[in-house]
């Protein structure tokens, strides 16, 4: 026939034993289809034309591997066009105002465009831990709802989107004189941010939402945590995230510059490029934002100290109290003479640079990393290409300790405030600590499930002692009462 699949009534006598069930199934149901009224063919069975019967109607839905190819073409589409609008609008300006011009559009979007990067890299993270069997989800303490690596990479893909979009209108408007539209932009996208943050109804992965702004208030005020018996006051995942917003402190001075001149209504003209005024590169307020990060895990470690009395979060306070002298010494540069500067000032900025890139190195390496499972966490379940390339390799040791100790003497050029004159090179070490960050998650998500398991190995072993484990006990006077 030429008509699509079709079903024959289930009660009909040619197709029914006597006295049993029926002999055909409803062929509607087998292809998760219904059938529409309406919709008659005869059918033949056993050489006699029955009455005529529903049609099923099959929906042709194309493959996923095509649908996929399909928004790919669609996503490098639109980046095409954006780009071809933004470097047209760029071409419009006048020499004088376009490096000033793109300087700004630059401090207004790369704070987002960075962020944007974080989320998707952190994707990446979650995959590999579900390839190899990393309970995640339990070293953060989420609920079964929480976002996988798919749901995290739709919403980068969101923000890619839009983040671009926005730049692109900034600069088209801008270009052809709709400056107070132009102006709107950035306004309109930062304050989509917030409001999408703060939503207070359950969209939006609300549940996410409230968890990552509860972790935030957790880690702004760390002293002030009410400890319980089943939970410390600072869990895994509060300093966990804190480690990560050390690394975006470029991004915070930035947004606090950004609002500023927002607040100033200073967006899309050129006043604010006087260095010393109230939104300029001399302003007090950077340093200021760029040491908060550092703070925060500095009183981290003090509150940890306080509820386990162990040493080495004092050691690790002390690491995070070196990045402290390298911020505020590079911003004196535009608040002393110039002789001060070079004779006395900058000699103590290069050796507290120095000590806390060093400081740093070495405590990624000896704690927070366990150099003994460096290369599990790539043992995937499955045969993947990423788990035989990295898996029990070398060069993942020799990669992640050389590329973490020359990223983390770069990452001084940041946070120093008189070294940050083009904002391409800026933007770039700032990716690249990013990246560095991404690589330190695997092996610091992967010491700490390692701990978890090694903690609940031992508390069976006591609940559970061997014969010998008895006797070496007993050996050393203590009273062993095993557990029926």
């Amino acid at each position: 026939m030429f008509g699509g699949p079709v079903a024959a009534p289930i009660n009909s006598p040619h197709l029914r034993k006597s006295g049993g069930r029926a002999v055909v199934s409803d062929l509607a149901d087998e292809l998760g289809n219904g059938v529409e009224d309406g919709h008659l063919h005869p059918i033949e069975v056993n050489g006699l034309k029955s009455a005529s019967t529903p049609m099923v109607t099959v929906a042709i839905a194309p493959s996923p591997m095509l649908l996929w190819r399909f928004k790919v073409l669609l996503f490098l589409l639109w980046g095409f066009i954006c780009s071809k609008i933004g470097w047209h609008s760029v071409m419009r300006m006048s020499v004088d105002l376009r490096d000033l011009f793109l300087y700004e559009a630059f401090l207004y979007y790369n704070p987002l465009l960075l962020v944007t990067t974080m989320v998707w890299l952190w994707g990446i993270n979650l995959w590999v831990f579900s390839q190899s069997n990393v309970n995640y989800a339990k070293i953060f303490y989420l609920d079964q709802n929480h976002l996988t690596h798919r749901e995290i990479w739709k919403c980068a893909t969101w923000m890619t989107i839009i983040v671009p979009t926005s730049m692109t209108a900034y600069l088209y408007l801008y270009s052809h004189g709709e400056v107070s539209l132009a102006a709107s932009q950035p306004v309109l996208l930062y304050f989509a941010v917030v409001m999408i943050l703060i939503f207070p109804f359950d969209i939006f992965y609300f549940q996410s939402r409230y968890y990552l702004l509860r972790t935030l208030w957790r880690i702004v005020l760390p002293l002030q945590i009410q400890t319980t018996m089943e939970k410390r006051a600072i869990s895994f995942s509060d300093f966990f995230l804190a480690d990560i917003l050390t690394s975006m402190a470029k991004v915070f001075s930035d947004l606090e510059r950004s609002v500023c001149r927002m607040v100033h209504r200073q967006v899309a003209t050129i006043a604010w490029f006087e260095a010393d005024s109230v939104c300029g590169s001399h302003s007090i307020a950077i340093p200021l934002v760029l040491v908060l990060p550092y703070l925060f895990r500095f009183f981290q470690c003090l509150r940890q100290y306080k509820d386990t009395g162990e040493r080495s979060t004092l050691l690790n306070a002390l690491k995070y109290s070196t990045a402290v002298p390298v911020i505020f010494l590079s911003a004196l540069k535009y608040h002393v003479l110039p002789d001060s500067w070079i004779n006395f000032y900058r000699p103590l900025w290069l050796l507290s640079s120095v000590l806390n890139s060093l400081y740093s190195f070495y405590w990624d390496v000896t704690r927070d990393w366990d150099l003994s499972g460096f290369t599990r966490i790539f043992k995937f379940n499955k045969s993947h290409l990423c788990s035989h390339l990295s898996h029990g390799r070398i060069w993942v040791y020799i990669w992640v300790i050389g590329s973490n100790l020359i990223l983390r003497c770069t990452w001084t050029y940041k946070l120093s405030a008189h070294l940050r004159h083009n904002y391409l090179t800026v933007f770039t070490i700032a990716a690249s600590e990013i990246f560095r960050r991404f690589q330190w998650i695997f092996f610091r998500v992967e010491n700490e499930w390692n701990k978890m398991n090694s903690r609940s190995n031992i508390q069976l072993s006591m609940n559970n002692p061997t014969n010998e484990e008895v006797k070496l006990l007993a050996s050393d006077g203590h009273n062993v009462l095993i557990k029926e």
